[in-house]
């Protein structure tokens, strides 16, 4: 049977399913290549219309290289090619799945099946975190990605060998299903708000069902949340939503990780403009960012990348948020600000999971004070439902993975009985043994996390340098961290990363070696906490910090220190500073999909790694100061309060007698600190470390107070704006807030001078 045989027998029936098929052409590069192309020709597939993801510039298709797959999200394809020789990037795997429509054909060059688990690949390069090398890579992932291949129905598998006419058909994929009945029309709502048109575009029930709940985003204080799996039309639907607003004269802000995410909002609300005759420009533009209505009533669809949207430029009317799971929740929050908001999540997915989603924030918007209305959609519109690759996918890549049911772990409790609390350490070999384990503790990863991917899970299986900690209650798994070695790097790789290189996986050794130019910081070997996450039904019990300290005891004696860098938020500054972890850096840009600036903190556990950490403690010490005032003078002041309390090394006052005595000054007349900031300045920045060293049992200040010192002392924002900002009634009640917030302080740090000098005022 030659694989063209093979190829049209599978598009057949895919066809007649409106289901995909998966072809795996196993061998090497070349000669799965040529089968690729004579396959296609077999099924009545057109090279123009199949896209090549793959490194080999010698095949007839378009091609995308895997690093850029990110570019087919939001695509629709009859036919694609993955190739996997040069690497096998999941991700990549992911979302080449997620591209192919219903009727098509998703082919995969690998090669030869038996042996493709032992290469090594591109891949597998970035897995190799220096000082390992890829020989010190595991092929598990592709042992189990071959595993699932061999038994998954719609899945064919033919070895092409070297390129001969008689190759071997290991499965033929096909699945031989009942007929199926094609599906009824969508019906359109009576009387719906939104034009009859738009409703006419809609492919299901459930988009028509998803289109008529974004109705409510025509009046303030409503929020939608649409989920829904991948291929499910949700971004078509809040296209075709965020369209019929813009028809009515309204602004609609839309934001997305990536432009590309939020493609086909554009592209649907772009056709209901273009219906309605109401586009103003090009129709033709390719990627466009704003579409506006001919009619001057200022309609519009425009993006924003997600920090900036958040802030809500221009005032608009409505927003809309797509692939809201792919954002953390405090991001998310800011959004409720809007005067209507609607969110799009997938369920299972790459871009973020819908777990986490619906666990963390629907918290935050039953607090709100929004009318939320909820849409799920369930019926697939790219392919049918059932479809057999997606099941493959979902299984191959754990999409849909995790955690354990809450009843199952709701009696976890290290207070009630710290012996029912296990702590494992678990090695590929016992996550590939047991199914369910592996679902467990990538599905607690998945729900608590927004950022983790399909490459983790290879990163979690493969990389040399990752170690998963666990806890688990009666054998499930209750709060888990992935860990990663990071320094203990050689003199050249140190000198190379001084000098502005980069050296793959070594976070905090690289941010302390390259911007604060410290080339011996990659000299101590540390230990990175990658992710840590908790069951959400057991939260708040110290199981996070419970699991921190039975990895520091573990590891005491391994390695030099253990360090974090994370989005910093009050909560999670609070949280890694009970676990004894210092503030050694703030970033000094915001990252573009949370928004927030990133903490590393690092607790050392030998005398190298207490060297590191007083070293940059002392440093972050003294120039956080003029950070504040520049850099990061929009920070949250609560993340500065929180940050500084988490700092181990408060920096010398060195003031002069005349600065001591501005600051008595300012007791009595704050206008005095706008003469001389410095003082107060580190004053501030002293108080503030030495109240979190000293526990807040009984805080000079109250929050209040602590905020105004920030946000003016540390920030330099104009009295107005604290003013406004903090709640006081005039210019003057804050001026001698802050007076009253220094007098404290004075007696706190103050010698017999300033005491004398205090009284002259009193």
């Amino acid at each position: 049977m030659t694989v063209g045989r093979v190829a049209s027998a599978l598009r057949e029936e895919a066809r007649a399913t409106d289901e995909r098929r998966l072809l795996v052409l196993a061998g090497e590069g070349p000669a799965t290549r040529e089968a690729a192309a004579a396959a296609l020709n077999a099924a009545d597939v057109d090279a123009p219309a199949v896209t090549y993801v793959g490194e080999s510039d010698d095949t007839p298709w378009e091609r995308v290289p895997q690093a850029r797959a990110g570019d087919l999200l939001g695509t629709t394809h009859a036919a694609l090619v993955l190739d996997c020789h040069e690497e096998c990037r999941p991700n990549a795997l992911g979302r080449a799945v997620g591209a192919v429509d219903g009727g098509g054909l998703l082919v995969l060059c690998v090669p030869p099946l038996d042996s493709w688990p032992e290469r090594r690949d591109a891949f597998d390069e970035t897995l190799a975190v220096p000082p390992f090398d890829a020989a010190d890579v595991a092929g598990n992932f592709r042992t189990r990605l071959v595993e699932l291949l061999r038994v998954h129905p719609g899945i064919a598998i033919v070895d092409v060998g070297e390129g001969t006419d008689d190759p071997t058909v290991r499965r033929d994929g096909r699945t031989d299903p009942a007929p199926r009945l094609p599906p009824d029309p969508p019906t359109v709502p009576d009387a719906p708000a939104f034009p009859v048109d738009v409703y006419e575009r809609c492919l299901t029930d459930d988009q028509v069902a998803a289109v008529e709940g974004l109705e409510a985003l025509r009046d303030p204080e409503n929020a939608v949340v649409v989920e829904a799996d991948r291929g499910r039309g949700k971004s078509s639907a809040a296209g075709l939503a965020a369209g019929a607003l813009a028809l009515e004269g309204r602004d609609v802000l839309v934001t997305a990780p990536q432009y590309r995410g939020a493609a086909e909002v554009f592209a649907r609300a772009q056709e209901v403009l273009a219906a309605a005759d109401a586009l103003a420009g090009d129709t033709e533009e390719s990627d466009p960012e704003l579409l506006e209505t001919t009619d001057g009533a200022g309609g519009r669809v425009r993006f924003e990348k997600p920090a900036k949207a958040a802030e809500l430029p221009d005032g608009p009317d409505a927003v809309v948020v797509d692939e809201a799971a792919a954002l953390p929740v405090r991001l998310l929050e800011r959004f409720l600000d809007a005067p209507a908001v609607a969110f799009t999540t997938t369920v299972h997915g790459y871009e973020g999971a819908g777990r986490g989603f619906s666990v963390r924030f629907r918290d935050r918007l039953a607090e709100s004070d929004v009318a939320v209305r909820d849409v799920s959609m369930t019926d697939p519109i790219r392919y049918a439902a059932g479809d057999p690759v997606e099941v493959w996918a979902f299984r191959a890549l754990l999409l849909d993975a995790g955690p354990a049911v809450d009843p199952l772990v709701a009696d976890a409790d290290p207070d009630a009985d710290p012996d029912s609390i296990a702590y494992r350490a678990f090695d590929a070999a016992d996550l590939l043994a047991d199914e369910h384990l592996l679902r467990e503790v990538f599905g607690l990863l998945v729900a608590a996390h927004y950022r983790t991917e399909p490459d983790d899970l290879a990163r979690l299986l493969d990389a040399p340098n990752v170690a998963v900690r666990a806890l688990t209650f009666e054998g499930h798994v209750v709060s888990v961290a992935l860990l990663a070695r990071e320094g203990n790097l050689p003199a050249d790789l140190r000198s190379h990363m001084y000098e502005g290189g980069r050296v793959r996986g070594n976070m905090i050794p690289d941010v302390l070696t390259s911007q604060l130019r410290d080339e011996e910081a990659a000299v101590p070997e540390g230990l990175r906490v990658l992710r840590i996450a908790t069951h959400h039904a057991v939260r708040s019990r110290g199981l996070g910090s419970r699991l921190l300290s039975e990895v520091r005891d573990e590891f005491a004696d391994d390695v030099d220190w253990l360090g974090t860098g994370y989005g910093a938020t009050p909560e999670l500054l609070r949280f890694w500073r009970a676990s004894d972890f210092s503030t050694v850096h703030l970033s000094t840009t915001r990252n573009e999909s949370s928004g927030e600036y990133s903490a590393v903190m690092l607790v050392p556990t030998s005398d190298a790694g207490r060297d590191l950490a007083a070293r940059h403690g002392r440093w972050f010490a003294d120039r956080v100061g003029a950070m504040l005032s520049d850099p990061l003078d929009d920070a949250d002041p609560d993340v500065v309060r929180a940050a500084l309390r988490s700092a181990d090394v408060a920096p010398a006052l060195d003031l002069s007698a005349w600065e001591w005595r501005l600051l008595v000054g300012m007791t009595a007349g704050a206008g005095i600190f706008d003469t001389s900031p410095r003082p107060l300045r580190r004053l501030t920045v002293r108080y503030l470390v030495d109240a979190g060293a000293g526990g807040d049992d009984e805080p000079l200040l109250n929050p209040r107070q602590e905020r105004l010192l920030v946000r003016k002392a540390l920030q330099g924002h104009t009295w107005e704006a604290v003013a406004d900002e903090l709640g006081f009634h005039s210019l003057g009640q804050c001026m001698r807030a802050l007076g009253e917030a220094v007098r404290p302080l004075l007696s706190r740090f103050g010698d017999a001078n300033v005491e004398a000098e205090l009284e002259r005022f009193e």
